[in-house]
Parts: C-alpha cells; sequence; structure tokens
C-alpha cells in the first residue's frame, strides 16, 4: 500500500521562516511520485494557524520555480501567509508522447481534469481544488486550508482564473501574471485542450475563464491581473484583452495592469509578486500590523 503521508525532501531557512519540499503519492492521480514546495512563515505561537496561498506555475515549471525565483518570501513571512506551489504535471506514468514538447505533456498539464482515455489520469483540476488541500490539512498543523486564495503565472494563471471562479466557496481571492486568459482562442490552449479533452466544445469552454466569466456575473471580488508589455506571447497566446472585455460585458471588476517595459520571465513576477501577496494578505483578513 502507497504512503500517502508527505516526506520532506529538503528544507531551507528564509527570512525567520522555512522553504520547504514535498514528495507523496497521489490517489487521484495515480502517480507515485508528486511534489510540492512550500514556505512557511515565522510562526508567533505553537497554535498559530497561516493561511494558504496556492501557485500555479507556468508551461516547461516545476513546483520549485516560483519559490526559487520569485523573492516572495519576504513580504509572505511579514504578512503571515504561507505559500503552497504544486508541481504542473504529473511526471512518472511514461505515456507516450508526454516529453516530445515544451507546451504539451510534462510541464504542461494546464489544471484540467482530461477525458481522453490515453491522458485519463492527468487530473491536475481535481489534485489541486481537491486532494492537495487534503493532503495539507491532515498533515500541516499550521496551516489553514480553509482560508486559501490562489494565483499563478500563464498556463498556471490560466489555472488560478478557472480554478477560482468555479470555486468561489473555496478561495478568498484570485491574481495572475500574464494568464493565458482564452486557450480556446490560442495556439498552445487549442493544442493542449484537443489532446487533453477532445473535440467537445462545452468541456473546453470549461477550463477558459473568458468563457466563465459569464456565469459570475455577481462576482463582487476584484480580480487581479498583472501583464508585461513587453511580453513576446501576449498578441497570440494570451489574449488579456479578450478576458477584460468579457468582465466588462458580465460586470466583473478587474484590474488589469499592463506594464510598460515587462517580459514574461520571473524578473516580472519577482517585481509586483510583493503587491499581489498584500492584496491576498487583505482578502484573507491580515495585515502586518495587526
Amino acid at each position: 500500500m502507497e504512503d500517502h503521508k508527505p516526506n520532506e525532501i529538503s528544507s531551507s531557512k528564509m527570512f525567520e521562516g522555512y522553504n520547504k519540499r514535498y514528495k507523496h503519492y497521489s490517489p487521484v492521480l495515480g502517480c507515485c511520485s508528486m511534489t510540492f514546495s512550500s514556505y512557511f512563515p515565522p510562526s508567533p505561537s505553537p497554535s498559530h494557524k497561516f493561511p494558504v496561498l496556492y501557485w500555479l506555475s507556468g508551461l516547461t515549471c516545476t513546483d520549485e520555480n516560483f519559490i526559487q525565483k520569485s523573492g516572495a518570501q519576504c513580504v509572505a513571512s511579514s504578512e503571515g501567509v504561507a505559500l503552497v506551489a504544486p508541481d504542473t504535471s504529473l511526471r512518472s506514468l511514461n505515456v507516450e508522447g508526454e516529453s516530445d514538447s515544451w507546451d504539451f505533456g510534462v510541464g504542461a498539464g494546464f489544471y484540467l481534469n482530461a477525458t481522453q482515455e490515453k491522458r485519463k489520469n492527468l487530473r491536475m483540476y481535481d489534485y489541486v481544488v481537491k486532494e492537495l488541500p487534503k493532503v495539507l490539512s491532515e498533515n500541516f498543523v499550521q496551516l489553514d486550508t480553509s482560508r486559501a486564495s490562489i494565483s499563478g503565472h500563464s498556463m498556471g494563471g490560466h489555472g488560478a482564473l478557472t480554478i477560482y471562479l468555479k470555486n468561489l466557496d473555496k478561495y478568498k481571492f484570485v491574481s495572475a501574471f500574464a494568464p493565458i486568459s482564452n486557450p480556446i482562442k490560442c495556439p498552445c490552449g487549442q493544442k493542449a485542450f484537443s489532446n487533453y479533452l477532445g473535440g467537445n466544445e462545452s468541456d473546453r469552454e470549461e477550463y477558459d475563464a473568458t468563457c466563465l466569466i459569464s456565469k459570475y456575473n455577481n462576482l463582487s471580488a476584484t480580480i487581479l491581473i498583472d501583464q508585461g508589455e513587453a511580453d513576446g506571447f501576449l498578441k497570440n497566446q494570451l489574449l488579456p484583452h479578450k478576458f477584460a472585455e468579457a468582465c466588462r460585458n458580465a460586470g466583473v471588476p478587474l484590474l488589469l495592469r499592463v506594464q510598460p517595459g515587462y517580459d514574461h520571465s520571473y524578473y516580472f513576477i519577482a517585481t509586483f509578486i510583493d503587491d499581489h501577496i498584500r492584496h491576498h494578505a487583505q482578502a484573507l483578513e491580515l495585515s502586518s500590523n495587526m
């Protein structure tokens, strides 16, 4: 029988808290080796519980990119927010063709539940929304998974937006960096959806934030998106203007900040991540002054 308890792989102190990485068996994915990275802020007392900000990374990334490159730990420490970054896909099933291209397969799970038989184990949506929070709540007494928010970059921004919109009861706030905002209309999204979801248009629309937003015209919380103006993927792949138009039509509040000179990299993310985390902390009813 597989051990479902996460095993610690590494630990490094930072800003008086700890970066930690874990490996565990995932029944949802049928995967013997899923990893996630985390940052636990310094605790003011043994009984204190931190809210959780989930970070979903983009194409070609692993669970480590955000923790290693974003510089988010300083503000997470001061605001008292735990960071949890799952991996972007399954990596141990050796499905044919899973490593043939950068935008499909390994490192490109798109945070959805695949319907095609060949990819049936790819249930990243269920993993992020259901299994991972359960693993955290059962094994980490310092985390309060009932207070959670979600963010992400590129493919992970797509995941954060769609997961938030379909689970408003689970997440207090959503933000994104350069999200793939309308995947059914862009090349990498069409490629992934075709292989993961087949030809059913309604299945595809369930994982497209621009399509989903019209269902949530009573949404009161403002969605925060930062987009680099010099991003090479902006015009053909990301399509934030489509999402912004859909939000206007649905009356959904959106703060879309187009940042001059910034590209698609973690330099861009590191520049604005502190502001994002402070927005999340406010939504989670936290303050460094409390």
